[in-house]
């Protein structure tokens, strides 16, 4: 039977509804209450406890200092401090309740006496407060015997910063007193990016979401990578969050990263200690396992800036202001504007720093109707289309990092021809160097196959004059038999970078073929004198690696495939050079082949040797 629908059953439901819709109302109002309630409770009877995370050097395991956390009453619903500052939202008591935390911090740090510096939590919600501006914080911590210097004020964003102006001056009023300062969570968005290029902080943290599973994954370890680029070129010292392994701790070291934070260092504490564990110092202040630092290669800068270049409208220099934001209003993904007159760029306008001009007293009456060069950064940074990205991205963090927010000004022989962001570069220069390190050789960290060959070919298209030299290590398998493959590891790392010190990084390419064979792709002149050079460094370094009476007798005995005793000589290096030669050579696998064949006359020759190939220089002398 069909279910039929009456008035009186559509009255009945409509009653019970509003009835459900009243009770729930209710409840939600009682528990509304009861939470504010509570927070007038804990705020009054000063019912919240400090707990301190140890920060540590990571070169090192030195406590640096403690970030200071807050807890609520451990039986009631505001004991984690997510829900007691979200309480305090609701309710409007965020500047209130976040004053009783700093100083309950304040005071449990000063009466534990603790060593090192204190990262005290501040929304700029709270720092931009006048009361704060001028000065209560300072007289507190004098008051508590805590002298400015040691105290850390370190930017937490509960809510997203409009008044970037404002914040900027109440860091400095901050600074001035003595304070230093620290951006949490860095990479949770583009904000923070900003917060950064603004503020100019002494530390920002890594969001934990980074350095969790960065062992494992090559994106999040080129992020911090970069990061850590920017950080040293800036004066900022990096802090890592979020620290929950031991795997995780050893790839953050080993990435230069100059702190650590996290559960596998120390949990938060009330009473923390005051040295990491003995593993964890252990661990931290020895090097021995760390890899060679994989350094920047030709391979990375072969993409130039053009590969990220966009087109967005340009304005000229006598546009008013008004009009610079009106267009800003019509395109909300609109970032920069270049200025542009008659086809020369004379500068950049951002769209954060005009709104936040136009969003002050009497900004707007005062300078609408003014040409848009007043609002203009007329010092970008303006590169050739042809400039690598790697040389862009050195360019922007030695002269100022804020151009990463204003963008880049992309010209061809003078001229004007687009714009790039500082994003785009930095996810352009991550994936290059992600490629790189993907067909990079583990044991030494230098370019494999695939770029070794992509930058032969490169050069051969631009007609590039080079030197290939094939580098091939003499009796190295009977070595292995001997001291083990351990050893011959080492012989390789050495090899490496033997080779790396005496190439010119700018213009020469250092490739690991495999095993023990190496390639380099000289560009500089003086290359004869380098390679012997690295035949004279080889020489002495290799007597390290034997005992005393392989050394003295120069050599060693070892077994053959017949298993009889044979004595070989040291391991030596042999060097085949073979030069680019116009109309001769138009691949990879040409230079290759002639390189190799190099290699082998000159592995004929007894110790460390050279071979050149000089059939180009015959041929150069029989047509003149």
């Amino acid at each position: 039977m069909d279910s039929v629908v009456t008035g009186e059953s559509v009255d009945y439901l409509s009653q019970a509804n509003t009835i459900v819709d009243s009770i729930l109302t209710k409840t939600v109002l009682d528990n509304d209450m009861m939470a504010l309630a509570q927070l007038s409770r804990i705020v009054e009877l000063r019912l919240l406890t400090a707990r301190f995370q140890p920060i540590v050097e990571m070169q090192n395991g030195d406590i640096l200092g403690y970030e200071g956390l807050i807890r609520g009453p451990s039986d009631s619903p505001l004991h984690s401090p997510v829900n007691l500052f979200r309480a305090a939202r609701e309710h409007n008591l965020t500047v209130t309740v976040e004053h009783l935390c700093r100083r309950i911090v304040l005071e449990q740090f000063a009466a534990q006496k603790l060593p090192g510096k204190l990262f005290l939590n501040v929304s700029p919600e709270c720092l931009l407060q006048k009361d704060v501006r001028y000065g209560e914080t300072l007289d507190y911590i004098h008051n508590l015997g805590i002298q400015p210097e040691r105290v850390i004020i370190e930017l937490t964003e509960y809510q997203p910063t409009h008044d970037y102006g404002l914040l900027c001056e109440a860091v400095f009023h901050y600074r001035a007193m003595g304070f230093e300062i620290a951006i949490d969570d860095l990479g949770e968005g583009f904000s923070s990016l900003r917060l950064w290029s603004e503020l100019k902080p002494d530390y920002v943290k890594i969001d934990m979401h980074f350095i969790q599973g960065i062992d494992h994954d090559p994106v999040k370890a080129q992020f911090v990578r970069s990061i850590q680029s920017i950080a040293e070129k800036s004066g900022t010292r990096v802090i890592a969050e979020g620290i929950e392994t031991q795997a995780e701790l050893i790839a953050v070291r080993d990435l230069g990263v100059a702190c650590g934070q996290g559960y596998h260092i120390a949990r938060p504490h009330p009473s923390p200690a005051r040295a990491v564990s003995a593993e964890v110092a252990k661990l931290l202040s020895s090097n021995q396992s760390m890899p060679p630092r994989r350094q920047t290669t030709s391979f990375e800068q072969v993409a130039t800036v053009e590969k990220i270049l966009k087109t967005p409208p340009t304005i000229s220099s006598k546009m008013l202001n008004n009009q610079v934001d009106d267009i800003f209003l019509q395109n909300p993904k609109l970032q920069m504007i270049a200025v542009v007159d008659d086809g020369v760029p004379i500068g950049i306008i951002n769209r954060y720093h005009m709104i936040d001009r136009f969003a002050r007293p009497y900004q707007r009456e005062l300078y609408g109707k003014k040409p848009c060069a007043v609002f203009m950064d007329s010092h970008p940074v303006m590169v050739d289309k042809n400039t690598s990205m790697q040389d862009v991205s050195h360019v922007i963090v030695e002269a100022n990092p804020d151009h990463l927010v204003n963008g880049i000004i992309i010209t061809d022989q003078g001229r004007y021809i687009g714009l790039a962001t500082g994003p785009d570069l930095m996810r352009e220069i991550t994936q290059m160097q992600i490629n790189a390190a993907r067909y990079a050789n583990p044991l030494t960290q230098l370019p494999g196959n695939v770029p070794i060959n992509e930058h032969i070919d490169q050069l051969l298209r631009k007609k590039v004059p080079f030197s290939a030299c094939y580098c091939d290590l003499d009796h190295f398998k009977p070595f292995n038999d001997v001291y083990g493959y351990r050893r011959g590891d080492d012989i390789i790392q050495m090899t490496s970078e033997v080779l790396k010190k005496h190439c010119d990084p700018q213009q020469d390419f250092v490739g690991h073929i495999g095993g023990d064979d190496f390639i380099i792709l000289f560009q500089s002149e003086d290359w004869e004198a380098r390679c012997q050079a690295i035949l004279q460094s080889f020489s002495v370094a290799i007597h390290d690696f034997y005992s005393n009476e392989d050394r003295e007798r120069g050599g060693y005995l070892s077994e053959d495939r017949q298993g009889k005793k044979v004595f070989y000589s040291l391991v030596s290096l042999s060097l085949g050079v073979v030069k680019s030669r116009l109309n001769k050579y138009y691949s990879h696998h040409q230079i290759s082949i002639a390189a190799s064949e190099a290699k082998k006359q000159a592995k004929k020759i007894h110790g460390n040797s050279l071979f050149v190939d000089r059939r180009a220089d015959l041929d150069t002398r029989s047509l003149s």
